[in-house]
């Protein structure tokens, strides 16, 4: 006997093995290359059963982009997290990111994904103007932490906050182009972290440096403090 729970997760079931098939075939060819037919046939299932889940085909590709071009922001508290903690965040986020995209046992190229993407934003309405938001609070969030880091004497003052948020956003963006001429996740994680840490070096106030006249003022009471210690011993 089936219950209305079991029924429900039946069809649940059957969505997902949809998507993911689905997602296979969108990922190694296109969306206009791949036809309702071919999908029907991958999964096994009639176009009428197909139909009973999805009423076509770009709800189907929607529902496949929602599950896997899944990008989750950034938390931190903005306020308190310095610049350089806010980019140990933000590596860790993207490499988690990039590793469950890129993390399945089927064959792929980095090239396939970005072919994806693209199709997204010409396929699914309100993907481009979601995801412009999406980027938008990013960089807002990044430049309320380089604020904060200038006000902390973190990093130099003489910056443009708003620009420098953008210019790391770039760099994260660059991770495409990197997994495109590498072909490789780890080269390009790699090369991020470098590309990333090389621009914090630039930004980040340098330490001060004493004069002479400071460190004999340091030498003069260190050596003040050591008589003082003899005298009491």
């Amino acid at each position: 006997m089936h219950t209305d729970r079991s029924v429900c997760k039946n069809m649940d079931n059957t969505k997902d093995y949809i998507i993911d098939e689905a997602f296979k075939l969108f990922l190694n060819h296109s969306y206009e290359a791949v036809s309702i037919s071919e999908i029907s046939k991958a999964i096994g299932f009639t176009k009428g059963a197909l139909y009973h889940h999805f009423k076509n085909k770009e709800e189907l590709f929607k529902s496949v982009v929602d599950k896997y071009l899944i990008i989750p922001e950034v938390i931190a508290d903005t306020d308190t997290i310095s610049l350089y903690e806010f980019i140990h965040l933000s590596i860790s986020h993207t490499e988690k990111t990039i590793r469950t995209l890129f993390g399945s046992s089927m064959v792929y190229s980095p090239i396939n994904y970005l072919s994806l993407f693209t199709d997204a934003f010409r396929h699914y309405p309100g993907y481009v103007e979601s995801k412009g938001t999406f980027i938008n609070n990013e960089i807002g969030k990044t430049r309320k932490v380089l604020e904060n880091a200038i006000r902390t004497g973190e990093i130099k003052n003489d910056v443009n906050p708003s620009l420098i948020a953008t210019n790391f956003f770039s760099i994260n963006m660059g991770l495409a182009g990197n997994m495109v001429r590498n072909n490789s996740t780890e080269e390009a994680i790699a090369l991020l972290k470098e590309q990333i840490w090389e621009f914090y070096k630039l930004l980040k106030k340098p330490e001060k440096t004493l004069s002479i006249t400071e460190m004999d003022i340091i030498k003069s009471l260190e050596t003040d403090q050591k008589h003082t210690v003899r005298s009491v011993g």
